[in-house]
């Protein structure tokens, strides 16, 4: 485990580690101002400072994240269901739902809080937007997909249509939903942070808003930092639950590797 722990990360790491030393190098011997590129040690300095007032942001960013990536599982689920079951709604919501992801979100967002306030349910609506393509999509062609000769063979032991969804098409499926809720973790936080960046009484983006606003440029980098990791970090949580959910997919994985 720690050996394929060091042949998976050491060689990212000691780029990364390599690229900071020349970022701190170069801002140092070119003194380049601070407002507007800080070095490492500076960016570190700010992390630092801004622990009183970053957890809380942090946490609203998080809140929100959360429950609209919630949101987005569950609404992906349930209209993947339909249009697998519907060929008429597979002809009415999957335009509809392309439609959809041609819209900016940050041309969306500020209708979101016009609409429904500087709460937190815009910056909810916001993530669970993000989130629902991947899952609905990837989920709806998988359910499709499901091995026609496996779902006769059910059928022929009298299976019922909610029994062969139960017993083929589901299972089949879960690689595609945790494909798909992998990808919409990823954003999730984006998401929020744009609907934070419109209007929030706190979050990332209105930390970053208001770093912007003193130029100060190192609390930005602390935040976008902050966000990279926060994003991995669920990308990971949820390939763990994949694998707990599946532990056949993973044990193949493993065989094969």
């Amino acid at each position: 485990m720690s050996r394929m722990f060091f042949d998976r990360y050491a060689a990212p790491g000691a780029l990364l580690a390599l690229l900071g030393v020349a970022w701190e190098t170069c801002t140092r011997a070119f003194e380049v101002p601070p407002w507007i590129l800080p070095a490492p040690s500076q960016i570190a300095q700010a992390a630092v400072l801004s622990g009183g007032t970053l957890p809380e942001h942090l946490r609203t960013t998080l809140i929100e994240a959360g429950v609209g990536l919630a949101i987005a599982a569950s609404l992906g689920v349930a209209v993947a269901l339909l249009m697998a079951n519907s060929a008429l709604a597979r002809r009415v919501v999957y335009p509809l739902i392309v439609i959809s992801q041609n819209v900016p979100l940050i041309v969306l967002a500020p209708l979101l809080v016009i609409w429904f306030g500087f709460g937190m349910l815009p910056k909810v609506l916001v993530v669970a937007l993000v989130g629902f393509f991947p899952i609905a999509v990837g989920m709806t062609e998988a359910l499709l997909r499901a091995d026609p000769e496996l779902i006769e063979l059910v059928r022929s032991m009298g299976a019922s249509r909610m029994q062969v969804l139960r017993t083929v098409r589901l299972p089949y499926a879960l690689p595609a939903f945790f494909a798909g809720l992998r990808i919409s973790a990823s954003y999730a936080i984006f998401g929020a942070v744009i609907g934070e960046w419109v209007g929030a009484s706190s979050g990332l983006g209105l930390f970053i808003t208001r770093s912007q606003r003193a130029f100060r440029t190192d609390q930005v980098f602390v935040a976008v930092i902050v966000i990279a990791a926060l994003s991995i970090a669920l990308f990971y949580i949820v390939g763990f639950v994949a694998r707990l959910a599946m532990p056949w997919q993973a044990a193949t994985t493993e065989e094969s590797s």
